[in-house]
């Protein structure tokens, strides 16, 4: 048989071990262009920009037919 604790581990300790498995919010920064939030080294989903230039085409909304 292989070694085996001592002692059994306490509450306080095994929770202490666990504080750091939170589920964290993604990190945002805000778009320089339209300063809405986006990931950072991610194309902004809002205006298409990454680094100053346009590099996903954005579609125009349609006007409502009148």
């Amino acid at each position: 048989m292989g070694p085996l604790p001592k002692r059994r581990k306490t509450h306080s300790r095994a929770a202490q071990r666990l504080s750091h498995t939170a589920r964290k919010p993604p990190v945002t920064e805000l778009c320089p262009q339209c300063h809405s939030p986006k990931l950072p080294h991610h194309a902004c989903p809002v205006c298409g920009t990454y680094n100053g230039r346009e590099v996903i085409k954005q579609k125009e909304k349609k006007k409502a037919a009148a």
